[in-house]
Protein backbone atom coordinates (compact mmCIF):
# COMPACT_ATOMS: atom_id res chain seq x y z
CA UNK A 1 0.00 0.00 0.00
CA UNK A 2 1.81 2.78 -1.23
CA UNK A 3 0.25 6.66 -0.51
CA UNK A 4 3.52 8.96 -0.35
CA UNK A 5 4.57 10.33 -3.47
CA UNK A 6 7.90 8.72 -4.97
CA UNK A 7 9.77 11.81 -5.15
CA UNK A 8 10.69 10.98 -1.50
CA UNK A 9 13.40 8.69 -1.18
CA UNK A 10 11.79 6.94 2.18
CA UNK A 11 9.04 5.83 0.17
CA UNK A 12 11.42 4.70 -2.96
CA UNK A 13 13.54 2.80 -0.08
CA UNK A 14 10.69 1.70 2.37
CA UNK A 15 7.77 0.93 -0.21
CA UNK A 16 8.38 0.96 -3.91
CA UNK A 17 11.91 -1.02 -3.54
CA UNK A 18 10.24 -3.95 -0.75
CA UNK A 19 7.61 -4.24 -3.31
CA UNK A 20 10.39 -4.41 -5.65
CA UNK A 21 12.55 -6.78 -4.29
CA UNK A 22 10.40 -9.20 -2.96
CA UNK A 23 7.93 -8.98 -6.07
CA UNK A 24 4.98 -7.86 -4.01
CA UNK A 25 2.22 -5.77 -6.24
CA UNK A 26 2.16 -2.43 -5.59
CA UNK A 27 -1.36 -0.33 -4.68
CA UNK A 28 -0.84 3.21 -5.73
CA UNK A 29 -3.12 4.66 -3.71
CA UNK A 30 -4.66 8.04 -2.80
CA UNK A 31 -4.49 8.34 0.62
CA UNK A 32 -7.37 8.75 2.65
CA UNK A 33 -7.63 8.36 6.49
CA UNK A 34 -11.38 7.75 5.72
CA UNK A 35 -10.86 5.07 2.71
CA UNK A 36 -7.74 3.51 3.76
CA UNK A 37 -9.24 0.22 5.50
CA UNK A 38 -11.49 -0.02 2.85
CA UNK A 39 -8.60 -0.04 0.36
CA UNK A 40 -6.18 -2.46 2.51
CA UNK A 41 -9.11 -5.31 1.92
CA UNK A 42 -9.88 -4.20 -1.27
CA UNK A 43 -6.35 -4.87 -2.85
CA UNK A 44 -5.12 -7.55 0.37
CA UNK A 45 -2.56 -5.04 1.25
CA UNK A 46 -0.60 -6.72 3.74
CA UNK A 47 2.52 -4.40 4.30
CA UNK A 48 2.13 -0.30 4.16
CA UNK A 49 4.82 2.71 4.09
CA UNK A 50 4.25 5.98 5.56
CA UNK A 51 6.24 9.41 6.47
CA UNK A 52 4.94 11.25 8.77
CA UNK A 53 1.60 12.04 10.41
CA UNK A 54 -0.72 9.20 8.40
CA UNK A 55 -1.22 6.37 11.51
CA UNK A 56 -2.72 9.77 13.27
CA UNK A 57 -4.90 10.54 10.76
CA UNK A 58 -6.02 6.64 10.41
CA UNK A 59 -6.72 6.65 14.13
CA UNK A 60 -8.97 9.91 14.36
CA UNK A 61 -11.76 8.02 12.56
CA UNK A 62 -14.18 5.98 14.27
CA UNK A 63 -13.07 2.87 15.58
CA UNK A 64 -15.23 -0.08 14.67
CA UNK A 65 -15.50 -3.54 16.49
CA UNK A 66 -13.55 -5.56 13.07
CA UNK A 67 -10.90 -3.20 12.31
CA UNK A 68 -8.69 -6.08 13.24
CA UNK A 69 -10.05 -8.04 10.27
CA UNK A 70 -7.82 -6.82 7.91
CA UNK A 71 -4.71 -8.55 5.95
CA UNK A 72 -2.17 -6.05 6.82
CA UNK A 73 0.41 -7.46 8.75
CA UNK A 74 3.13 -4.77 8.75
CA UNK A 75 3.58 -0.91 8.79
CA UNK A 76 7.19 0.47 8.05
CA UNK A 77 7.96 4.29 8.15
CA UNK A 78 8.66 7.37 10.37
CA UNK A 79 7.83 10.16 12.81
CA UNK A 80 4.93 8.58 14.44
CA UNK A 81 4.21 8.84 18.23
CA UNK A 82 4.64 6.16 20.29
CA UNK A 83 0.71 6.49 21.40
CA UNK A 84 0.16 5.93 17.52
CA UNK A 85 2.72 2.97 17.39
CA UNK A 86 0.66 1.01 20.38
CA UNK A 87 -2.70 2.09 19.33
CA UNK A 88 -2.13 1.41 15.44
CA UNK A 89 -0.50 -2.01 15.79
CA UNK A 90 -3.60 -2.86 18.53
CA UNK A 91 -6.45 -1.45 16.60
CA UNK A 92 -5.48 -2.92 12.94
CA UNK A 93 -3.49 -6.45 14.71
CA UNK A 94 -0.31 -5.47 12.76
CA UNK A 95 3.37 -4.70 13.52
CA UNK A 96 4.47 -1.46 13.70
CA UNK A 97 7.92 -0.57 13.22
CA UNK A 98 8.97 3.47 13.57
CA UNK A 99 12.91 3.91 12.56
CA UNK A 100 15.00 7.32 11.51
CA UNK A 101 16.75 7.79 8.62
CA UNK A 102 18.11 10.74 7.06
CA UNK A 103 16.88 11.55 3.40
CA UNK A 104 20.89 11.80 2.59
CA UNK A 105 21.21 7.78 3.86
CA UNK A 106 23.66 9.29 6.13
CA UNK A 107 22.23 7.97 9.83
CA UNK A 108 20.13 5.51 10.29
CA UNK A 109 18.60 4.93 13.36
CA UNK A 110 15.79 2.17 14.25
CA UNK A 111 13.66 0.75 16.98
CA UNK A 112 14.26 -2.65 18.44
CA UNK A 113 13.33 -4.80 21.30
CA UNK A 114 13.53 -3.17 24.53
CA UNK A 115 13.93 0.64 23.14
CA UNK A 116 12.13 3.07 26.31
CA UNK A 117 9.56 5.31 25.51
CA UNK A 118 9.79 8.04 23.48
CA UNK A 119 13.34 6.56 21.80
CA UNK A 120 13.92 6.14 18.45
CA UNK A 121 16.67 3.60 18.94
CA UNK A 122 20.30 3.24 19.29
CA UNK A 123 21.43 4.13 15.92
CA UNK A 124 24.24 2.09 13.62
CA UNK A 125 27.38 2.25 14.05
CA UNK A 126 29.38 5.94 13.50
CA UNK A 127 25.89 7.76 15.13
CA UNK A 128 26.59 10.15 17.59
CA UNK A 129 25.49 13.61 19.36
CA UNK A 130 27.91 16.05 18.88
CA UNK A 131 27.56 20.12 20.09
CA UNK A 132 28.29 21.64 16.60
CA UNK A 133 29.74 24.66 17.98
CA UNK A 134 32.80 22.85 19.52
CA UNK A 135 32.50 19.71 17.48
CA UNK A 136 33.20 16.97 20.45
CA UNK A 137 30.15 14.84 21.53
CA UNK A 138 27.96 16.11 24.01
CA UNK A 139 27.46 14.81 27.47
CA UNK A 140 25.51 12.14 28.21
CA UNK A 141 21.75 12.56 29.57
CA UNK A 142 20.80 12.63 32.53
CA UNK A 143 17.24 12.83 33.98
CA UNK A 144 15.97 13.91 37.33
CA UNK A 145 13.15 12.19 39.97
CA UNK A 146 10.67 12.84 37.96
CA UNK A 147 11.86 11.57 34.33
CA UNK A 148 12.70 15.28 33.15
CA UNK A 149 15.74 15.79 31.16
CA UNK A 150 18.39 17.56 33.64
CA UNK A 151 20.71 18.98 31.16
CA UNK A 152 19.53 19.72 28.05
CA UNK A 153 22.37 21.97 27.35
CA UNK A 154 25.37 19.93 27.83
CA UNK A 155 23.78 16.83 26.39
CA UNK A 156 21.40 18.27 23.58
CA UNK A 157 23.05 18.33 20.15
CA UNK A 158 23.08 17.62 16.71
CA UNK A 159 22.75 14.23 15.44
CA UNK A 160 26.17 13.40 13.53
CA UNK A 161 27.96 9.83 11.49
CA UNK A 162 31.25 10.19 13.17
CA UNK A 163 32.52 7.96 10.16
CA UNK A 164 31.70 10.17 7.59
CA UNK A 165 28.78 10.60 4.81
CA UNK A 166 27.54 7.12 4.27
CA UNK A 167 25.30 6.44 1.70
CA UNK A 168 25.38 10.43 0.61
CA UNK A 169 27.63 11.67 -2.14
CA UNK A 170 26.43 15.47 -1.97
CA UNK A 171 23.94 17.53 -3.66
CA UNK A 172 23.34 17.95 -7.26
CA UNK A 173 25.17 21.33 -7.90
CA UNK A 174 25.39 22.67 -4.31
CA UNK A 175 29.03 22.64 -3.32
CA UNK A 176 27.47 25.08 -0.47
CA UNK A 177 24.60 23.01 1.35
CA UNK A 178 27.17 20.23 0.63
CA UNK A 179 29.70 21.26 2.67
CA UNK A 180 27.60 22.76 5.47
CA UNK A 181 26.04 18.61 5.65
CA UNK A 182 30.00 17.47 5.37
CA UNK A 183 32.07 19.42 7.70
CA UNK A 184 34.77 17.80 10.23
CA UNK A 185 34.91 14.54 8.62
CA UNK A 186 31.30 13.94 9.97
CA UNK A 187 27.84 14.66 8.38
CA UNK A 188 25.54 16.81 10.27
CA UNK A 189 21.86 16.08 10.31
CA UNK A 190 20.42 19.45 11.23
CA UNK A 191 18.37 17.46 14.04
CA UNK A 192 18.87 17.45 17.44
CA UNK A 193 18.96 14.78 20.08
CA UNK A 194 20.18 13.07 23.39
CA UNK A 195 21.84 9.93 24.07
CA UNK A 196 21.49 8.60 27.59
CA UNK A 197 24.06 6.40 29.58
CA UNK A 198 22.21 3.20 27.84
CA UNK A 199 22.84 4.50 24.42
CA UNK A 200 19.20 5.25 23.87
CA UNK A 201 18.84 8.20 21.56
CA UNK A 202 16.02 10.51 21.76
CA UNK A 203 14.89 13.44 19.56
CA UNK A 204 14.77 16.88 20.51
CA UNK A 205 13.56 18.89 17.42
CA UNK A 206 15.76 20.44 15.00
CA UNK A 207 18.54 22.70 15.48
CA UNK A 208 15.79 25.43 14.51
CA UNK A 209 13.36 24.22 17.14
CA UNK A 210 16.13 25.88 20.18
CA UNK A 211 14.07 28.13 22.18
CA UNK A 212 15.43 31.04 25.34
CA UNK A 213 12.07 31.18 27.48
CA UNK A 214 12.75 33.16 30.42
CA UNK A 215 16.97 33.03 30.22
CA UNK A 216 16.50 28.74 29.85
CA UNK A 217 17.45 26.87 26.91
CA UNK A 218 14.78 24.40 25.85
CA UNK A 219 14.11 22.38 22.53
CA UNK A 220 10.77 21.11 20.89
CA UNK A 221 10.76 17.38 20.90
CA UNK A 222 10.75 16.58 24.79
CA UNK A 223 7.58 18.98 25.22
CA UNK A 224 6.18 17.49 22.39
CA UNK A 225 6.09 13.91 23.67
CA UNK A 226 4.37 15.30 26.72
CA UNK A 227 1.63 16.80 25.06
CA UNK A 228 1.00 13.59 23.01
CA UNK A 229 -0.01 11.83 26.42
CA UNK A 230 -3.71 13.62 26.41
CA UNK A 231 -5.86 11.45 24.88
CA UNK A 232 -7.78 14.66 23.60
CA UNK A 233 -4.77 15.65 21.87
CA UNK A 234 -4.59 13.85 17.98
CA UNK A 235 -1.51 16.23 16.68
CA UNK A 236 0.48 18.67 18.05
CA UNK A 237 3.86 20.95 17.38
CA UNK A 238 5.50 22.88 19.78
CA UNK A 239 8.02 26.05 18.61
CA UNK A 240 8.95 29.34 19.42
CA UNK A 241 7.38 32.63 18.95
CA UNK A 242 8.83 36.48 20.15
CA UNK A 243 8.00 36.71 23.64
CA UNK A 244 6.56 40.34 24.27
CA UNK A 245 9.31 41.57 26.28
CA UNK A 246 12.61 39.08 25.97
CA UNK A 247 13.39 35.87 24.16
CA UNK A 248 10.75 33.34 22.90
CA UNK A 249 7.27 32.43 23.98
CA UNK A 250 6.63 28.65 24.15
CA UNK A 251 3.80 27.48 21.40
CA UNK A 252 1.55 24.44 20.73
CA UNK A 253 -0.17 23.94 17.63
CA UNK A 254 -3.17 21.23 17.88
CA UNK A 255 -5.73 18.92 16.41
CA UNK A 256 -7.81 17.70 19.26
CA UNK A 257 -8.45 13.64 18.84
CA UNK A 258 -11.85 13.88 19.12
CA UNK A 259 -11.75 11.78 21.93
CA UNK A 260 -12.94 13.66 24.67
CA UNK A 261 -13.76 17.66 25.21
CA UNK A 262 -10.66 19.64 24.98
CA UNK A 263 -11.11 22.53 27.21
CA UNK A 264 -8.29 25.56 28.57
CA UNK A 265 -8.94 24.22 32.08
CA UNK A 266 -8.87 19.99 30.66
CA UNK A 267 -5.57 21.17 29.22
CA UNK A 268 -4.26 23.40 32.16
CA UNK A 269 -5.32 20.65 34.56
CA UNK A 270 -3.61 18.00 32.37
CA UNK A 271 -0.04 20.10 32.53
CA UNK A 272 -0.08 20.40 35.61
CA UNK A 273 0.05 16.77 36.08
CA UNK A 274 3.10 16.17 34.19
CA UNK A 275 6.00 15.67 36.58
CA UNK A 276 8.37 15.82 33.90
CA UNK A 277 6.91 18.98 32.68
CA UNK A 278 9.35 22.37 33.52
CA UNK A 279 7.23 25.28 34.31
CA UNK A 280 8.40 27.28 31.92
CA UNK A 281 7.76 24.64 28.97
CA UNK A 282 3.82 25.23 29.78
CA UNK A 283 2.81 26.79 26.65
CA UNK A 284 2.49 30.84 26.49
CA UNK A 285 -0.15 30.23 23.34
CA UNK A 286 -2.08 27.03 22.44
CA UNK A 287 -3.36 27.17 18.65
CA UNK A 288 -6.49 24.49 18.22
CA UNK A 289 -7.64 23.28 14.39
CA UNK A 290 -8.63 20.93 12.54
CA UNK A 291 -5.03 20.26 10.62
CA UNK A 292 -1.76 21.57 10.42
CA UNK A 293 0.19 22.74 7.46
CA UNK A 294 2.03 19.84 5.90
CA UNK A 295 3.95 18.71 2.60
CA UNK A 296 3.23 16.11 0.24
CA UNK A 297 4.35 13.33 2.19
CA UNK A 298 2.47 14.79 5.52
CA UNK A 299 5.48 16.68 7.10
CA UNK A 300 4.18 19.34 8.99
CA UNK A 301 5.53 22.76 8.43
CA UNK A 302 6.76 24.21 11.14
CA UNK A 303 7.82 27.21 9.60
CA UNK A 304 4.74 28.23 8.16
CA UNK A 305 3.12 28.29 11.80
CA UNK A 306 6.41 29.96 13.02
CA UNK A 307 5.78 32.77 11.03
CA UNK A 308 2.40 33.37 11.69
CA UNK A 309 3.23 33.52 15.50
CA UNK A 310 1.10 33.78 18.32
CA UNK A 311 -2.29 33.96 15.75
CA UNK A 312 -4.86 31.79 14.55
CA UNK A 313 -7.42 31.67 11.38
CA UNK A 314 -10.83 33.04 11.90
CA UNK A 315 -11.78 29.26 12.08
CA UNK A 316 -8.93 28.49 15.14
CA UNK A 317 -9.02 29.45 18.68
CA UNK A 318 -5.92 30.79 20.14
CA UNK A 319 -5.64 30.00 24.14
CA UNK A 320 -3.43 32.57 26.21
CA UNK A 321 -2.21 31.44 29.36
CA UNK A 322 -1.38 34.28 31.78
CA UNK A 323 1.91 35.43 32.37
CA UNK A 324 3.07 34.40 35.62
CA UNK A 325 0.08 31.82 35.91
CA UNK A 326 -1.57 28.67 34.73
CA UNK A 327 -4.78 29.27 33.41
CA UNK A 328 -5.61 29.91 29.44
CA UNK A 329 -8.48 32.16 28.25
CA UNK A 330 -9.57 31.67 24.90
Amino acid sequence: YLSMPLFHSAVLLGGYCVAAASGAAMVPAKFSASTFLSDVRRFGATYMHYVGKPLAFILATPEQPDDADNPLRAAFGNEASDRDLDEFARRFDCMVWDGYGSSELAIIITREPGTPKGSIGKGFPGVAVYNPATSTECAVARFDETGALANPEEAIGELVNTSGAGMFTGYYNDEATTSERLRDGKYWSGDLGYRDADGWIYLAGRTGDWMRVDGENMTAGPIERILQRMPEIGQVVVYGVPDETVGDAVMAAVVPSGTGELSPEAFAGFLAEQSDLSPKAWPRYVRIGAQLPTTATNKIVKRTLKQEGATAHTDEQLWVREARGTAYSA
